[in-house]
């Protein structure tokens, strides 16, 4: 898909966050003076839209400082709120990229069931075939045979070979002989999907730092990247998903999955704001190309409904 394209389809996937912003600005600010009144609305509007409380304030600060006093219209507050959200934004706007001399460059992918985690690696796995690399998955989350059973579907789309093991097996066994198979292969890229069963957090606690460890038996740098995949439908939850599993493991990047189904798109800039973890991509539909790099201008303008 086509960069243009892409950002179509963002401000397609986005238009119910940008609405809900939209609507409640263009209300406010059909030409108003910027008084403390009409700054603690617009505070509200930015924390219903799931920017959360610290980034609304910072970006009320900013226009207190600025254009207190002075008449604006409705068209400049977007203006300025686009600025405001993509300078938040820029910072963690990272790609993930593979290192070819890791041969293979492990990718952890974790997250809770049904945040898209194994359709993310899917998706991945599509994209490095296509720009030259070799991939090689683990279906590691062995409890759930639908999820083997996708990824299995994603490896032969892909011409990635697929490994798995029996239902409710060692997933760090699993994992090991990925790598073994993967270093033997010449594999570029090993997609290690996981469980997400967070209802036993002290259960896939364990399982997680037992993958990392034996990894590190075959590898001592694996895993090079750690991602955590999470659905922008569950809002402000997201930020307790990020601080359980930063608990659980050492989080390198963030991916940001279903925005074309959420009126909660502004959870990103919460995010980016509270935990500046990189954030790599971010998912508007089901095909390959629907998960593209996070562009920090895009998505903040997107967002905001700036032309």
């Amino acid at each position: 898909m086509a960069l243009g394209a892409f950002f179509a389809r963002l401000k397609e996937g986005l238009a119910r966050s940008t609405q809900k912003i939209t609507e409640s600005i263009n209300a406010i600010f059909k030409k108003r003076r910027l008084d403390d009144a009409a700054l603690e609305e617009l505070e509200d509007i930015l924390v219903s839209a799931d920017l959360g409380a610290a980034v609304a304030a910072h970006i009320i600060g900013n226009f207190r400082r600025t254009r207190f006093g002075k008449e604006v219209t409705d068209e400049e507050i977007r203006e300025t709120l686009a600025s405001e959200i993509a300078a938040i934004l820029e910072p963690v706007a990272q790609p993930l990229v593979i290192e070819r001399s890791h041969k293979p460059h492990v990718v952890l992918v974790v997250g809770v069931n049904g945040t898209g985690k194994t359709t993310t690696i899917g998706k991945l796995a599509q994209q490095y075939r296509e720009s030259g690399l070799i991939p090689m998955l683990v279906a590691g989350d062995t409890f759930r045979a639908a999820a083997v059973e996708q990824l299995q579907i994603w490896g032969q789309r892909t011409q990635a070979e697929v490994i798995t093991a029996p239902q409710n097996a060692d997933a760090a066994g699993l994992a090991f002989d990925g790598l073994t198979r993967a270093q033997a292969a010449g594999a570029d890229v090993l997609l290690i999907d996981t469980a997400g069963r967070l209802h036993n957090k002290a259960t896939l606690m364990e399982e997680l730092r037992k993958i990392m460890r034996v990894l590190k038996k075959k590898d001592p740098t694996a895993p090079h990247s750690v991602l955590l995949v999470l659905d922008a439908t569950t809002g402000q939850n997201a930020i307790q998903q990020v601080k359980v599993f930063k608990e659980m493991v050492d989080v390198t990047g963030l991916i940001v999955t279903k925005l074309d189904g959420s009126a909660r798109g502004g959870i990103v800039v919460a995010l980016a704001e509270i935990f500046s973890i990189p954030i790599h991509a971010v998912g508007v539909g089901e095909q390959a190309g629907d998960l593209r790099p996070f562009d920090a201008r895009d998505f903040a303008r997107s967002l905001v409904g700036a032309a």
